[in-house]
Formats: structure tokens, sequence, C-alpha cells
């Protein structure tokens, strides 16, 4: 039986979810592993704010009952995580969130992780995540492009803009590992990578990666689910 990681991205740009599709491209190793690439059309165009996260939480959750049968795992293709917890409620089956996997596996790469945010208004929120994990005395710092998830499709602004604020984080934070923190991001990873010659983490392919492996071990969760 293949397995199917079902990748669902929480806001209701479509360009996005292609863009995610792409970036899975060199994970799509054999033809025993299938990504389904979905967009919650329920959501906003781009999730930048708190209201947005809570927004999504219960189509995303309501999207995952009715996949539940065809996937081996769930990848939250959101920097936020919406409904992380919530989902792992919801099914037996794996469910990673691109941020929470994002950070772990930029763990593995480096001391000093550096993250670039969309826009300002999204560090508090993600400040919130890292002290939950307890990770916060390995972040760098954390800078904004100033783009909204929509604008991201501007090629050369974003890839400018990307490149300015990575050498801000490795140069006046000590980064020495980015961590892209939006996942219309991930067409810009290896153009970054090579650009600033410090490894960067796509966190959507970092979650597809931690899910095909709990897919293949038979990993499920054991979080008591609420009728």
């Amino acid at each position: 039986m293949a397995d199917r990681i079902i990748v669902i991205n929480p806001n209701s740009t479509a360009t996005v979810t292609a863009d995610i599709s792409i970036a899975l491209d060199d994970l799509r190793t054999d033809s025993n592993l299938e990504f389904k690439c979905l967009t919650l059309t329920e959501g906003p165009p781009g999730i930048e704010t708190q209201r947005h996260v809570d927004s999504v939480v219960m189509p995303l959750c309501r999207m995952i009952e009715d996949y539940d049968n065809q996937a081996s795992a769930f990848v939250l293709a959101c920097f936020s995580d919406p409904g992380l917890h919530m989902a792992r409620e919801t099914t037996r089956k794996p469910v990673l969130g691109i941020a929470e996997s994002g950070l772990l596996t930029a763990l593995t790469l480096g001391d000093r992780i550096g993250v670039i945010a969309i826009l300002a208004g999204s560090i508090p929120r993600h400040s919130r995540f890292f002290r939950t994990m307890g990770i916060e005395d390995r972040i760098a710092g954390e800078l904004p492009v100033e783009l909204g998830v929509t604008e991201l499709a501007d090629e050369n602004v974003t890839f400018s803009r990307m490149t300015y604020v990575g050498k801000r984080l490795a140069d006046e934070k000590g980064a020495d590992v980015l961590v892209m923190g939006c996942a219309g991001m991930a067409r810009y990873r290896t153009r970054l990578e090579n650009a600033l010659n410090l490894p960067v983490v796509d966190p959507t392919q970092a979650a597809a990666g931690m899910a095909i492996t709990a897919s293949r071990l038979g990993y499920q969760t054991r979080i008591q689910r609420m009728n």
C-alpha cells in the first residue's frame, strides 16, 4: 500500500498550494509515495493574524475527518500550526505541523536559529510558540520581510528581501541556520541557501519528511480523542 501524505494549505490561495506541491518534488522518490496537496477554500487568502489562525481550526479538522480513510499522515502547511492539537484529537494518523517540524529540523543543523517572518505582526505569535516548545534560548532572532502571503509570488522583491533579512539574521543575530517562516516561501529555499551559504529549512519539506517516516514506521497518535 502506498504512503499517501495529505498536505493541507489552510489559506485559500491556490498558488501557495501549487508552490508547496512543487517544493515536495524532491521527496517524491518512488511509486509507493504520494503527496496530495489541498487548499482550504474556507480560509483567508493568507494566515497573518491570530484571528486568522483561530478561524481555520474547525474547517481544518473537518477536512482531516473527510480524508482520514485516504491518508497515511497529515501535514498542516502553515507556520502557525493552526489547530495542531485539535487535529491530533481528530485522527489516529500522524499530524505534523510545519512550524514544529521545521524548528525541530533546524535544531539538528545549527546552534542558533534565525526565522524569516512574513510580517512583523507574526513575530509575537511565533515567539509564544517558541516558548511553548521550550526552545527560545536557541532562537537567535526573527525578522520580517514585510510582505503578505499573497505578495510572496513577486519573485524579485521577495527573494531580495529574504536575502537581506537572512543576511541580517546571520551577521547581526548570529544565526547559523535559517527557517523560512511561511509555507508560501517554499520556492526560494535552494536559491536562498546558495546566496547565504547557510542551511535553510523549508518547514513544509521538513514536516513532509517526518510524515513519511511516521507513516512507514507505523506510528499512530495516542492523544485521547474527544467525543
